[in-house]
């Protein structure tokens, strides 16, 4: 499948803003691939493809998850917001062949992180976390961070994440609390010194 062929599956299902976003994601993720040595070409495909699915139904995302035993069902004890992502793997595995795993993995863990993120996984979920359309309290630190260190990058997107949604009382899904852990073992400390 041809980029130019992605690029019209994904403009008939997304409104402009929402592919305006994909491509800036999909630009953030070949910039990090090429820093951090990981294939540009699977980085480019993992987010182009990674909100593929953000604009299906509720119904029709439940359905999907609930009928694909692949996909946790745990994802139905959360937000629907996060559904999509799943959802948009098993898409592209079944709408487009695609069939690699660590593609699939990058698109269905692009908003929650997970623990024993691959580096293609931490690309997109940074990606989708700091293309430059994207205007919040921490981005620009966590910006700063993906120039040196993508754990360090992706442990403090996660941290904000968990902040912001605790700050909200709302509910956090665990795969982001087991991914947070899983990289703040490894460079909470670094994290903790460059505050100071």
């Amino acid at each position: 499948m041809t980029k130019e062929e992605v690029l019209k599956i994904i403009k008939e299902r997304l409104p402009e803003k929402r592919y305006e976003h994909t491509l800036r994601v999909t630009d953030t993720a070949i910039v990090l691939a090429e820093k951090y040595g990981e294939d540009p070409q699977k980085a480019e495909l993992a987010s182009l493809l990674h909100d593929i699915a953000k604009y299906f139904s509720e119904q029709e995302l439940y359905e999907t998850i609930t009928q694909h035993p692949e996909v946790p069902n745990t994802f139905l004890h959360y937000h629907p917001s996060i559904w999509h992502a799943p959802v948009g793997a098993v898409y592209a595995q079944e709408h487009l062949g695609i069939l690699d795993m660590d593609i699939l993995n990058a698109i269905t863990y692009h908003t929650t992180g997970r623990e024993g993120m691959s580096l293609l996984e931490k690309i997109v979920f940074l990606a989708d976390y700091i293309e430059p359309g994207r205007h919040f309290p921490g981005v620009d630190e966590v910006r700063t961070l993906a120039e040196s260190d993508l754990d360090q990058a992706v442990a403090k997107a996660l941290a904000n994440t968990i902040q912001y949604l605790v700050g909200k009382y709302a509910s956090v899904f665990p795969d982001t609390i087991h991914a947070y852990n899983d990289l703040v073992t490894k460079v909470g400390k670094e994290l903790q010194l460059k505050e100071k």
